[in-house]
């Protein structure tokens, strides 16, 4: 290791234990992009103003069962895609390990499907249009997504390709050189970059008024960090064709950039003329 290489910080990943009862920082990272997700949600709903017709699309108590629903799919469509698109042939060696759920292992992109049928499920419920409830979803999404990423850093997964920069750590578990800290670039962008964004489209430009374009800048706006983040991702386990720069997080994406788009067009075109953004 040279001078400039940062050593993991060896970070102990149970954060209390009482007991037979271990509380894990990984557990507690998604338990706060949850609740703060939760709250922010709360948030938008109290205000009549961002919405068409200055009309909230359902109650602030709706959020709660909204929640539910949410946190079941992020947890059960996260841990089958982490399972399905990334290492299976490992997972269906060791079945029992797809529980393991606290040593690590969630794919965003499994978790964006068992989210999207949450929301359809619970939009069909409760009896609303399933667009404000995806957009209002979609503009909390990035302070889970800061949340799960600073759980990655803490359990040294999802590392970066070796790197020759100066802020190159050495993880455990990933050889003695330096690797690019992969984690906190994604929740840079993807977690804060991305909340700024739409904030900005919500509040500043009222983008709630208009029904899936918050959804559509999401996904772009995702697709097109984590595109740039896999750049900094180059692992083995991860590339789609051997000796080829391309990574399944970049495969997944692509479809997410296109949705997005048609999400964005479709908004577009069926917003009223005053209402059109700039």
């Amino acid at each position: 290791m040279s001078p400039l290489d940062i050593p993991f910080p060896q970070i102990d990943p149970i954060a209390l234990q009482i007991g037979p009862i271990a509380i894990r920082w990984y557990g507690l990272a998604y338990a706060a992009g949850l609740i703060l997700g939760w709250l922010y949600v709360r948030q938008l709903l109290q205000r009549a103003e961002l919405w068409p017709g200055n009309t909230a699309p359902m109650s602030v108590d709706d959020v709660d069962e909204l929640l539910v629903w949410v946190t079941a799919g992020v947890i059960i469509g996260g841990r089958l895609g982490h399972v399905l698109f990334y290492q299976p042939g490992y997972y269906f060696s060791n079945p029992w390990e797809i529980l393991a759920i606290w040593k690590g292992g969630m794919a965003f992109h499994g978790g964006l499907i068992g989210t999207g049928v949450a929301m359809l499920i619970f939009a069909r419920r409760f009896g609303v249009s399933v667009w404000p409830v995806m957009d209002l979803v979609s503009a909390a999404v990035p302070i889970g997504l800061f949340f799960g990423r600073i759980a990655n850093f803490i359990n040294g997964e999802v590392v970066g390709a070796p790197t020759t920069v100066p802020w190159g750590m050495v993880f455990p578990g990933w050889g003695e050189g330096p690797r690019h800290p992969a984690m906190l670039y994604e929740a840079a962008l993807e977690g804060i970059a991305l909340f700024v964004l739409l904030r900005y489209l919500t509040w500043t430009l009222k983008g709630l008024k208009t029904p899936g374009l918050t959804t559509g800048v999401f996904l772009v706006g995702y697709g097109v960090f984590r595109i740039f983040c896999e750049f900094f991702k180059i692992v083995d386990y991860r590339l789609v064709f051997d000796s080829y720069p391309i990574t399944k997080g970049m495969l997944y994406s692509v479809p997410m950039l296109v949705l997005g788009a048609w999400c964005i067009y479709r908004a577009r075109a069926h917003v009223p003329e005053e209402r059109t953004l700039a």
